[in-house]
């Protein structure tokens, strides 16, 4: 009986000790292996991942550097001066060079049209997609000049007929009602923003009519003041966007680019509209 007692305690002991140690051993190494693989996998993901974010904060600070944010009054104040540098430069190739940019155009149409299409095309390319200030503004200038040949033959022709308090008229015009859009824009800026495709849409639709009536010599008259009536929005919508982006010199110069392009088209078809009237 002792016997059997003392062969089960020990068989009993041996066995909860070996079943122990077995069972200890595999929890140590169960939790050895996968604390290690998790902390490994963790690890490597959680590295991985800072990987990502220190090279996406290296992309920030990169655009960072070159879409610094500015004051408001820095940000309108370069708008303003990229639009009258563009104004300064269209008044110098009228007034300097606007009869020979004339005899270029009549005895070059086609030379002329193609330039103008191609430097308009790139400048407009390059304001757009590039955000390098310095790019921007060189696409602003490949604008200005092309569309500056069109407002020099169109105020040199006026003039050479004695039209020009009509220019001076069509100018002082254009600058009132740029000012008023502008100011309207800034108390209702969420109303002109809303529109921005409608008067794409719109202006587009225009073009094709106007072109559809030149071919068929039919009166553009209406289309003149249809034309004023577009850009005077885009004054107010182009004006709103403005303030709505970024305020970063590289988008002041864009948005003084679309600015420019519709104060321009405004300036010329008042033009027209004060010329057809004084004719008539």
């Amino acid at each position: 009986m002792s016997y059997n007692n003392d062969y089960n305690n020990g068989y009993n002991n041996g066995y909860n000790n070996g079943s122990n140690n077995g069972y200890n051993n595999y929890n140590n190494q169960y939790n050895y292996q996968d604390n290690n693989q998790y902390n490994y996998q963790y690890n490597n993901q959680y590295q991985y991942n800072n990987a990502g974010y220190d090279y996406n904060n290296g992309y920030n600070a990169g655009y960072g550097s070159s879409a610094k944010i500015i004051s408001s009054e820095m940000y309108n104040l370069i708008i303003g001066g990229v639009l009258l540098y563009g104004f300064i430069i269209n008044a110098i190739m009228t007034a300097v060079f606007g009869d020979s940019i004339v005899s270029f155009v009549l005895t070059n149409p086609i030379a002329f049209y193609i330039g103008y299409f191609i430097l308009a095309i790139a400048g407009t390319f390059m304001v757009r997609k590039s955000d390098n200030p310095v790019v921007s503004f060189i696409g602003y200038n490949l604008m200005v000049v092309p569309i500056g040949m069109v407002i020099a033959v169109s105020v040199t022709l006026y003039s050479a007929i004695g039209y020009n308090m009509i220019v001076a008229t069509a100018f002082g015009i254009t600058a009132a009602v740029t000012l008023v859009m502008m100011i309207i824009s800034s108390i209702y800026p969420n109303f002109f923003l809303s529109m921005g495709r409608t008067l794409g849409i719109t202006l587009l639709i225009t073009v094709v009519v106007e072109a559809i009536m030149l071919i068929a010599g039919a009166s553009l008259g209406i289309i003149d003041y249809v034309v004023v009536a577009i850009f005077c929005l885009y004054v107010g919508y182009d004006w709103a966007k403005a303030n709505a982006i970024e305020k970063t010199v590289d988008n002041a110069i864009d948005s003084a680019s679309e600015l420019y392009l519709d104060i321009v088209n405004l300036f010329l078809r008042i033009m027209k509209i004060l010329a057809r009237a004084n004719r008539n």
